[in-house]
């Protein structure tokens, strides 16, 4: 749509001469590439390097959802707006000269003329997604995106900063909390269930109710997102279609944060961390089976 867009616009402008495809995507700071992460995590495509441009959450296809991850997602996406303006303008008497060069940093023109333009999703139902997949590429990059959003420098050091800001705006005590990323994937990380659950209290019931807003992205037991394979046996069934929860796993530490309506009609918060575990299914099920209790709550 955008390079159908943009050989309209340039028609309609009578340009005639050969297009370059031009870069800029010195939006984020710092590293791409969080030193705090294990490169064995980047390489299983756990991660990648962060840019503010991106197609499919940083995948090669947006069907596959694992495995490695381009390790310069701005250029890939660059390279196949390239090749869909060449396509287009073919048909309109123009040629695209091939390759796409990068903006040096700080040389970019914000004044530049836009040709065309389209939306990206939205940052709600961007939420939504890295919610229900636990989509880590796309959480770090929200975080930045917060973080430039609150006079914050686009890097891992003001989205980690806008996170504990937003923390202290909703009273939620996080002096005790080492955040070393925002998708929690690093593991110098340190948070506690009481923190996690304070957060989820904050948006189910809380005094603001915009934080409403990302109840939607919260897996449902053995329906959606992570936890649609779920929530199957009989220990975990009077869990299926109540717990809403956000998944947390790494290779020996596991988590499931979320609400339930139990038995007698509460509103009950919750969050379940598992540490130093042997890896295994059995953690998962063990952390689902006692949420499925609070499930089963009450005087019935």
């Amino acid at each position: 749509s955008l390079a159908q867009a943009t050989v309209r616009a340039l028609q309609d402008d009578g340009v005639s001469v050969p297009l370059t495809v031009l870069l800029d995507d010195s939006l984020f700071t710092g590293p791409a590439l969080n030193p705090a992460w294990s490169p064995e995590d980047v390489a299983a495509g756990e991660v990648a390097p962060l840019f503010p441009l991106a197609l499919n959450s940083a995948r090669f296809d947006p069907a596959n959802t694992t495995g490695p991850r381009p390790q310069d997602a701005a250029m890939s996406a660059a390279e196949a707006f390239s090749a869909q303006l060449a396509a287009a303008s073919a048909g309109a008497g123009l040629t695209v000269a091939p390759g796409v060069a990068r903006v040096p940093a700080g040389t970019g023109s914000g004044t530049a003329r836009v040709l065309a333009e389209v939306q990206s999703a939205t940052v709600g139902e961007q939420v939504d997604l890295l919610l229900r997949t636990s989509d880590n590429y796309l959480t770090e990059v929200i975080g930045r995106m917060a973080a430039l959003a609150a006079g914050k420098p686009g890097s891992n050091e003001g989205a980690v900063a806008a996170v504990l800001q937003q923390l202290e705006q909703l009273e939620i005590p996080a002096g005790t909390l080492r955040a070393a990323d925002v998708s929690g994937l690093a593991l110098a990380n340190q948070v506690s269930a009481r923190q996690l659950s304070e957060v989820v209290r904050a948006i189910t019931s809380g005094a603001d109710p915009r934080l409403r807003a990302g109840l939607a992205g919260f897996p449902v037991a053995g329906l959606t997102g992570t936890l649609g394979d779920r929530y199957m046996d009989a220990a975990t069934a009077r869990g299926a279609g109540l717990v809403r929860a956000k998944t947390g796993t790494l290779n020996t530490v596991i988590a499931l944060s979320g609400y339930v309506v139990d038995a007698d009609g509460r509103l009950l918060v919750f969050s379940f961390i598992g540490n130093g575990l042997t890896p295994g299914a059995a953690n998962k099920a063990a952390l689902d089976r006692a949420a499925s209790v609070l499930a089963g709550c009450g005087c019935r």
